[in-house]
């Protein structure tokens, strides 16, 4: 299996895009496939360069059993669209801000997070910063289903082209 890399983006690279990144790459290491499924987490804007994930997305994740002390927040780049498979936005906000940063010969490599969802039928995941607990868990939730349908899709993606 050639080297598949993912990107989640959200606003401020410090909820909902790391929470993606680490809980995929716990997937990712429990199928035994670190190394050939690689990701990361940037934000559209710079608010939090440098800083940890959110003290509650640390708490909430880690309640569930995914690490995010590691992670540090970034801000996208255009060269991201050349260095990874797919790029995920977490919503339509997001993904207008990539488009526009996009390469037009990359634009197939952008799409919604949510669009590998198989029990939520939304479009979005909702950014939890300015709520409650609850926003955390229904992040955590969404994000679940997401990632394991995205590792699905990956899995028969490079099956087919073996």
């Amino acid at each position: 299996m050639k080297t598949y890399a993912v990107l989640f983006c959200c606003t401020g690279n410090i909820c909902r895009s790391p929470t993606a990144e680490g809980m995929f790459l716990k997937k990712v290491s429990d199928a035994g496939l670190a190394g050939s499924i690689v990701a990361d987490s940037a934000g559209t804007h710079g608010y939090h360069i440098g800083e940890q994930p959110d003290p509650r997305t640390r708490a909430a994740a880690k309640a569930r059993g995914y690490d995010l002390s590691k992670l540090r927040a970034r801000r996208v780049r255009r060269d991201d669209f050349d260095d990874f498979d797919l790029v995920l936005a977490m919503d339509h906000e997001n993904r207008s801000f990539l488009e526009m940063l996009c390469p037009p010969s990359n634009a197939h490599k952008l799409k919604l997070m949510m669009e590998y969802a198989r029990k939520y039928n939304v479009r979005e995941v909702p950014d939890p910063y300015g709520g409650g607990p609850e926003g955390f868990e229904l992040v955590l939730e969404m994000l679940e289903d997401a990632t394991e349908g995205l590792l699905l899709s990956i899995l028969q993606k490079q099956s087919v082209n073996r």
